[in-house]
């Protein structure tokens, strides 16, 4: 009986002092270098954003900030080598998190669940792909591009270059019975030329290629994807205010952690972020790559998560995709 007692005062004593060491944890962070973890290679999209914000990062944590690029397998060798890391809030992943909801659908195989090994510690911008068509053509809007579509059928055709523009473009088929066929291009760019000359009718490009194309003047955007106009784009109606209802496609960038890491120190992170997404240069610089800052607690930035991979197994589906190896 005696030992009974002793083990369950050990318990108790134990329970206690868990969170107090949560909360020590947290008020210690960082205390120690933080490494931001980039699944590209040095010079791609996401390594400027993540170098970017390890830039801003420096002088508010007053430590090092080190990216380590783990380029490879989609983000899959990213992912894999952020969930070893010790789950103390030092090692942050930053990346796509509709990339990471749609790898639980398109690769055969998974072992790793997002949803179950990651936390979302902070949401960082949210964007959308677009429909996109040639400076020169005569189409002002999508519903004027539809009408064309549905008369042409199957003689039709469209641009992608990204599983995201794949998606768009077979939900946009699928909402409005359009007949057109895919043309798929290593890189948005290599398009244009076949825009202009009418060989592909128009586009689903990401938003860091349209934004780019459009104010330099070769290609105009006519929707986009997200349910919700972007702040930076306001006369850029959706694709479901353009006759496309239920289009509502958010790619999103995040930063995650490992799914023990203590919630204290999620909110940290969570913190951190808020203090560099409110200033304006973060604002302009989200901007300049298709996006407007987004800024949630790690509660809705989680949910959202879990929400996302179940939508990407109905994206998958309409857009036909077959699971890679």
């Amino acid at each position: 009986m005696k030992n009974k007692i002793s083990g369950l005062r050990f318990a108790l004593a134990l329970g206690a002092a868990l969170p107090m060491a949560n909360a020590a944890t947290a008020q210690e962070f960082p205390n120690q270098d933080i490494r931001l973890i980039c699944a590209f290679s040095a010079g791609s999209g996401s390594d400027v954003v993540v170098r970017y914000f390890a830039e801003k990062m420096r002088p508010i944590v007053k430590r090092n900030v080190i990216v380590e690029n783990k380029p490879g397998a989609n983000g899959m060798i990213a992912m894999t080598y952020t969930t070893h890391a010790k789950p103390d809030g030092h090692t942050i992943y930053l990346h796509t998190g509709s990339s990471m909801s749609a790898n639980m659908h398109i690769f055969k195989n998974v072992t790793l669940d997002a949803g179950k090994e990651f936390q979302v510690a902070a949401t960082i911008n949210r964007q959308g792909f677009m429909m996109v068509v040639h400076k020169d053509s005569k189409f002002k809007t999508v519903q004027e591009l539809t009408a064309y579509l549905k008369e042409k059928g199957d003689k039709a055709t469209y641009a992608v270059a990204a599983t995201s523009g794949t998606v768009m473009g077979e939900m946009y088929k699928a909402i409005t019975g359009v007949k057109s066929v895919e043309v798929a291009y290593k890189l948005a760019q290599d398009s244009i030329n076949d825009l202009q000359s009418g060989s592909v009718d128009y586009g689903m490009h990401d938003p860091q290629f349209s934004t780019a194309a459009a104010k330099q003047g070769s290609i105009r955007i006519l929707g986009i994807a997200t349910g919700q106009r972007m702040k930076f784009l306001p006369e850029i109606p959706t694709m479901a205010e353009s006759g496309v209802p239920g289009m509502d496609l958010n790619g999103w960038f995040a930063a995650f952690v490992p799914v023990a890491t203590p919630k204290p120190v999620v909110q940290k992170i969570n913190d951190l972020f808020k203090q560099m997404l409110t200033s304006e240069d973060t604002i302009k610089f989200l901007n300049q790559f298709g996006g407007d800052p987004w800024i949630t607690t790690p509660e809705e930035g989680q949910a959202f998560l879990l929400q996302d991979i179940k939508n990407w197994g109905e994206y998958v589906r309409i857009a036909k995709i077959a699971p890679r190896g």
